[in-house]
């Protein structure tokens, strides 16, 4: 199988991309090789997606089993990608997110057939309407759309709400026991997913015909509250978590750029029911478990030391909040 991922070297995408090698497909990865990720076995494409110029230049008259855009945001990038990729291919997976589901939820267990609606995080409404436009085209045109709805994945980066994305700056406090944020009182459910399980059942995607003008979310069972996935990642590190709970609304208040992923995403309980992809892929079961997978994330970042990059902005927001909130 010919499988070309638009993107493919980010956090999720960079263990998916080595899973479909392992699988023994033919793997091309298209981006503009500014960042460096290594996947043996696959053919790169050196493109800008948003240049008509490169692309044509990149593809030439290539087709693709499956093509999958792990970096489409916008309408206007999935018109962009019907254009180049109609004809062009028998299946193409939009990566879309489980926040475009709604927000408040009236239920905490997701399915996908849950509303989409989300008043409060433009990311998760472009999403929707991404969503929207390609089910259009399926229905009216027969574009060949599967749709995949990741949540809070983690490979080699923190499934965390607080504390920094793609950097070691929680890590670092929790060694130096400094206080860390923890949104609300700590007991909302949430589920984490290794990047690997969510791959499992991805890879069960790819090809799937009956996968067609579907949508699914990939997720684990495994149900956590938010104290117990800063106290799993504390405990491997040998250290006591140092927690303080900050009401959301105090959160967004001082730090506004948090609205988006705590109101719209994060600060809501939220577990997935996981039967439609597992009647879609049979035998899909999401076997790491989060004191496991976050050991295997710790490991990563303890085998290179320049991985371990402090982002001293997240300090002092984390602090400024911190204090704002004692002096209440």
């Amino acid at each position: 199988m010919r499988v070309l991922f638009i993107g493919g070297t980010g956090f999720i995408s960079s263990a998916v991309s080595r899973q479909v090698i392992d699988k023994g497909f033919e793997l091309y990865l298209l981006n503009r090789g500014l960042r460096s990720a290594e996947i043996p076995g696959s053919q790169q494409l050196i493109a800008d997606i948003h240049d008509p110029k490169s692309m044509r230049a990149a593809l030439k008259n290539m087709e693709f089993d499956v093509v999958v855009d792990w970096i489409a945001y916008t309408p206007e990038d999935i018109e962009r990608d019907m254009t180049l990729f109609r004809g062009r291919t028998k299946q193409f997976v939009f990566i879309s997110s489980a926040s475009a589901y709604q927000k408040p939820p009236k239920h905490y267990l997701i399915t996908e057939s849950t509303p989409l609606e989300n008043p409060y995080w433009d990311y998760s409404r472009n999403k929707i309407a991404c969503e929207e436009r390609l089910m259009k085209a399926y229905r009216d045109q027969g574009f060949p759309v599967t749709i995949v709805r990741p949540s809070l994945t983690y490979d080699t980066n923190f499934p965390i709400a607080i504390g920094g994305w793609g950097c070691y700056t929680l890590t670092d406090r929790m060694n130096k026991g400094l206080p860390i944020i923890v949104h609300g009182d700590g007991s909302s459910l949430w589920v984490v997913t290794h990047a690997e399980d969510f791959g499992r059942g991805f890879l069960g995607l790819l090809g799937n015909e009956k996968a067609l003008g579907e949508a699914f979310h990939i997720t684990s069972d495994e149900v956590l509250t938010w104290d117990q996935i800063y106290q799993t990642i504390a405990a491997n590190l040998g250290v006591e978590a140092k927690i303080v709970h900050i009401p959301s609304d105090f959160i967004v208040k001082m730090a506004p750029s948090f609205t988006g992923s705590l109101y719209g995403d994060k600060m809501w309980s939220t577990v997935f029911d996981n039967s439609k992809i597992k009647t879609f892929v049979p035998g899909f079961q999401a076997n790491i478990p989060f004191s496991e997978g976050i050991r295997r994330t710790l490991d990563w970042f303890e085998a290179d030391e320049s991985r371990q990059f402090i982002n001293e902005a997240v300090n002092s927001e984390m602090d400024r909040i911190i204090r704002a909130y004692s002096e209440i």
